[in-house]
């Protein structure tokens, strides 16, 4: 049981960081300039211009990134739907219930009680 939780918790660390890691490189490339600034070779192994073509990789990678954490929120909801559904079913019959019980009480309290005395007018002309 505690080996599960803990490969659990390792894999979610795992896809922040995965998560996180996608975040800062589209970030870096998104603030970069957009003109090349040029460096000389032995300044920097890292060259600081990307091309189309791979800007258009990273762009892939990215919504692909997201269709895929999308895909696993849709199956979670999807697979909490039904307990959804069935929570709102029953509070909907608890209100219909409780609707037919209060007018149950109130037409019993009505038919149930004793007449109240009839007062005469001459009555309240004195009052």
């Amino acid at each position: 049981m505690m080996r599960s939780q803990q490969q659990n918790h390792r894999q979610r660390d795992q896809l922040s960081c995965a998560i996180h890691e996608l975040s800062a490189l589209v970030l870096n490339f998104l603030r970069s300039p957009s003109t090349p600034i040029p460096l000389a070779a032995d300044q920097s192994p890292h060259p600081t211009k990307i091309t189309a073509v791979g800007f258009g990789w990273l762009m892939l990678g990215t919504s692909v990134s997201l269709m895929l954490c999308g895909s696993v929120t849709f199956f979670i909801g999807f697979m909490l739907m039904p307990w959804v559904v069935g929570l709102l079913m029953v509070f909907y019959v608890a209100g219909i219930v409780s609707t037919i019980s209060m007018f149950g009480h109130r037409i019993l309290c009505y038919v149930m009680a004793p007449p109240s005395p009839r007062k005469d007018i001459t009555e309240w002309k004195l009052l």
